[in-house]
């Protein structure tokens, strides 16, 4: 356990990408109707690594909040898989978080460039 007040970097790392997780997941289902382990496997592409453990709550919570649904379809290497896809309020919500991720952006490259010319 680190002292009282000492910066905990790993923390704070893990906050940013549980941060931006949700709007991940969205992007991602956006493309096509995709199942969960489409998801891990696009995630790991990009260097965002998560396990299965993260992933199906985090679905269940868009199902619920009404951002995604899912329907059944059979495989041909296994059992029927669940794909998901975005809802009409799930695409109006991935618009929102584009805009807020392009303001974030725009306000986190600012200042990390003011940064860099002060260095």
């Amino acid at each position: 356990m680190g002292r009282e007040g000492e910066f905990n970097l790993e923390n704070v790392e893990a906050q940013m990408r549980k941060g931006v997780l949700d709007f991940l997941i969205l992007l991602i289902i956006a493309q096509k109707e995709v199942y969960a382990s489409e998801i891990l496997t696009t995630l790991k592409k990009s260097d965002f690594v998560i396990v299965e453990g993260t992933l199906y709550p985090l679905l269940s919570r868009l199902k619920r909040a009404e951002l995604v649904e899912y329907s059944w379809k059979e495989s041909k290497s296994g059992p029927p898989r669940k794909y998901y896809k975005l809802t009409v309020l799930g695409e109006k919500t991935l618009t929102q978080l584009k805009d807020s991720w392009a303001s974030f952006d725009t306000s986190i490259n600012r200042l990390i460039k003011a940064y860099e010319k002060s260095h």
